[in-house]
This record gives C-alpha cells, structure tokens and sequence, in this order.
C-alpha cells in the first residue's frame, strides 16, 4: 500500500489483483448482475488510484476498499428500482458431487437462496454479505456501512430469520 501511495503502479496492480475478486464476489451478491458489478469495481479501483495518498494507514485500505464497494453497491440500489434480473454465479452447482440430481438441487438452492437475498433491504443484505460471505466483524460492518456495531448485529440477526424462513424448505 505504500509505495502504490507513492505510486509504484506494480504494487497497486497487486492491491488489485488482491481484492478485485473479494470486491466483486460482493459487488455481484449485491447487485445481482454481473455488468453492474464489473463496473462498480472498476470504479473503486479507479477511485481507490486517484485517493491513494488521502490513506496514512496502511491497513485502512481493505476497510476503504469495502466500504466504497458497499457505498456504491448501495447508490446503484437505490437508483434503480425496481432490481434486475438474478445473475448467478452457478460455480457451487457445478461442483456439487458429481450427480446430476446434486447438481440440480444445488442449483435450486442457490436459485432461493438469490431470490431470498432479493427480498433483505439493501442495508441487510450487504450486512449479511460483508459477515457470511466475506467474514468481515461487526466492527468492520459498522465502518463500511457508517453505522453503529448494534445496528449492524440487529440487520443481520433479521436477515438470518429472513433467509432461514425462505430457505426451511431446504433443510
């Protein structure tokens, strides 16, 4: 992060490499689209290039670089209502066991499961995603999404119920 601040674009092409797929994986979880997603990440990494040397702290950069992903994952939410069709990443299914029916009901599954996380509010949603999926703390969340640790344990314990109530057909 340092000699990328002091603008060694090798170093920041590793940043990149580092976190594209993270902040994609997020981008597209949230977006449903896979379009929106590339765009989004493009922009942050285009961003996080321009404001590289705003950072002091080194470790602030992966915080910085999710809460921009969220921030921006959030605006295009908001801005395009109603949502897009689901744009699933279908890799999971592929690697179900081998059988096709496991493959199939894998595949169903994911289906319900994009379909639930459809249904969470923005704000629950990239909360879910940013603890289940990306492993961020509630310390974390709470800076990426400017709220209070609180607020993010409460939307996600409601996202929990929610996606476990779309999901009970599946146990």
């Amino acid at each position: 992060m340092v000699r990328a601040r002091d603008g060694d674009m090798r170093a920041f092409e590793v940043l990149v490499r580092r976190y594209q797929g993270p902040m994609y994986r997020l981008a597209v979880h949230m977006l449903a689209s896979r379009g929106d997603a590339e765009d989004v990440v493009q922009e942050v990494f285009l961003t996080a290039w321009r404001r590289l040397g705003q950072l002091r702290d080194e470790a602030a950069f992966v915080g910085w670089v999710y809460r921009t992903t969220s921030n921006r994952c959030l605006n295009m939410i908001r801005a395009r209502r109603p949502v897009a069709e689901t744009d699933l990443d279908k890799r999971e299914s592929a690697e179900a066991d081998g059988s096709p029916e496991r493959a199939a009901q894998v595949s169903e599954q994911m289906i319900a499961l994009a379909a639930a996380l459809k249904r969470l509010t923005p704000e629950q949603r990239a909360c879910w995603l940013l603890r289940e999926v990306h492993g961020r703390s509630y310390e974390e969340i709470a800076g990426v999404m400017g709220t209070t640790r609180t607020a993010v344990r409460g939307r996600i314990a409601r996202a929990r119920v929610q996606l476990a109530e779309a999901m009970a057909p599946w146990k």
